[in-house]
């Protein structure tokens, strides 16, 4: 039976709009915890010019590769084992790193595990993309992401939604520049960095 998530639904229409905007020059795409799967044949099949390939921890491997199974396309590749802590990253170099929904449910710790893959594995002029909520100057965009963090702390106290400019010096620091900044719909975001070190 294939995972489902309602979220990743309602979202993927309006991410893969903006990554159609800003990847048409990639070729190879990484996604970083592909999950149910929903994103990556969606997304994958828009993007019919970049080879994607999904990724998810070991024991979600099975999610995924159900979903390719049912729904999959020729350039959406099978998932790799893929844990951002384990360095160096089991994947050839690539000019777009794309992951929804995963920074504000990895440790802090994880989040400079993945920047820190992300500044090996992500080619000059390649695009970081990631997708979620996020505060700003230590502020909530809206009661409800405020409401969504406490319920994800009482769950895991290591996990939160990040504050954009700590995000931000994370990608500095591995020589990423911020291309755009768009605003979502269900108080989200989706920040795009391009490397240019």
């Amino acid at each position: 039976m294939l995972t489902f998530s309602q979220a990743a639904e309602n979202n993927k229409v309006h991410i893969c709009d903006r990554l159609c905007e800003v990847l048409k020059p990639c070729r190879h795409l990484l996604e970083i915890g592909s999950g149910s799967g929903q994103h990556s044949v969606y997304m994958g099949q828009r993007l019919s010019h970049l080879v994607w390939q999904t990724s998810e921890l070991a024991e979600n491997l099975d999610n995924v590769r159900a979903r390719l199974e049912a729904e999959g396309a020729d350039n959406i590749r099978q998932p790799i084992d893929l844990d951002v802590s384990s360095h160096p990253w089991p994947v050839p170099a690539c000019d777009a790193i794309y992951s929804a929904n995963t920074v504000h449910i990895m440790s802090w710790a994880h989040v400079e595990h993945l920047f820190r893959g992300v500044g090996v594995t992500l080619e000059n002029n390649g695009f970081l993309c990631l997708y979620g909520p996020y505060k700003y100057k230590g502020e909530f965009t809206t009661p409800s992401n405020q409401r969504f963090d406490q319920w994800l702390r009482d769950k895991d106290p290591a996990s939160g939604i990040r504050d954009f400019e700590a995000i931000d010096d994370l990608a500095q620091n591995q020589g990423l520049v911020l291309h755009k900044d768009f605003s979502m719909p269900a108080n989200n975001q989706l920040l795009v960095w391009q490397r240019r070190s």
